[in-house]
């Protein structure tokens, strides 16, 4: 079966970039859920989010966490879900690997405190009704809110990258939707055969947008793969860095 991309694509999706008033907003804990053994989904409250403001899925805010020396640090994570009405935002943690906000969330607990700052812009992507989104644990967030902020006629192939089943999660969404987890050890997390090899089995016409976010070098090299290996055309698609293996605070938000 040859599932490379056609060669004539239709009219390119668009992205919007709107930017928000970037605010700082003092939240309290109120409700921490293990959804799976290594996500943590915390709900945050305030009425300082009367105001709070996310357009796109993978949208990020800044948590100001102490650091290992006692300063203040800042971690990107995406808002999960947000209820401007009674105040609250919820932030999901993959805790693999304990940096300081996912030693924070580790150790909050209900009446615990932080600071959100953000988020500074969104990505506002229209024109589209055919997804594939790929991504690992940290992608997951944005991975969800996509799917479930779908509409009715999307047609939605997703792929997680996790350790093993107990980490895979289930989402509802009004779209068209078929799920794949991809299961690799945390040793292997800069691997990208495994996602690659998935790929090969999945047929893109050149009027889906592939959404990719993972550990960067992985994400670099999907975005090479779907470029040159399936001729893929850009503007159909969006790869992102969230993380660096072995970096700080170190997210790409588009792999050139």
């Amino acid at each position: 079966m040859d599932t490379s991309a056609t060669p004539s694509s239709p009219t390119y999706p668009v992205i919007d970039r709107v930017r928000h008033e970037l605010k700082r907003r003092e939240l309290t804990v109120e409700a921490i859920q293990y959804i799976t053994p290594q996500m943590i989904r915390i709900t945050l409250r305030g009425e300082s989010l009367s105001d709070f403001v996310s357009l796109g899925a993978d949208d990020h805010v800044k948590l100001v966490v102490p650091g290992a020396n006692g300063e203040m640090e800042m971690r990107d994570y995406t808002p999960r879900s947000y209820d401007n009405e009674s105040g609250r935002l919820v932030l999901d943690f993959a805790v693999h690997e304990a940096g300081p906000a996912t030693k924070w969330a580790l150790d909050a607990k209900p009446g615990s405190t932080v600071t959100v700052a953000g988020p500074r812009g969104s990505a506002v992507i229209t024109g589209v009704s055919k997804w594939v989104l790929v991504g690992d644990e940290t992608a997951l967030p944005a991975i969800g809110r996509l799917i479930e902020q779908a509409g009715a006629g999307d047609v939605i192939t997703a792929i997680g990258v996790v350790t093993d089943r107990n980490e895979e999660q289930q989402f509802a969404s009004p779209a068209r939707l078929e799920t794949h987890w991809v299961h690799r050890p945390a040793s292997a997390v800069s691997d990208p055969m495994p996602i690659i090899e998935k790929l090969d089995g999945i047929a893109l016409t050149a009027d889906t947008f592939v959404w990719v976010a993972a550990e960067a070098s992985v994400a670099r090299a999907i975005k090479t793969y779907l470029t040159t290996g399936r001729k893929h055309p850009l503007p159909w698609l969006k790869a992102a860095g969230y993380w660096t293996r072995g970096l700080a605070d170190s997210s790409i938000k588009t792999i050139d």
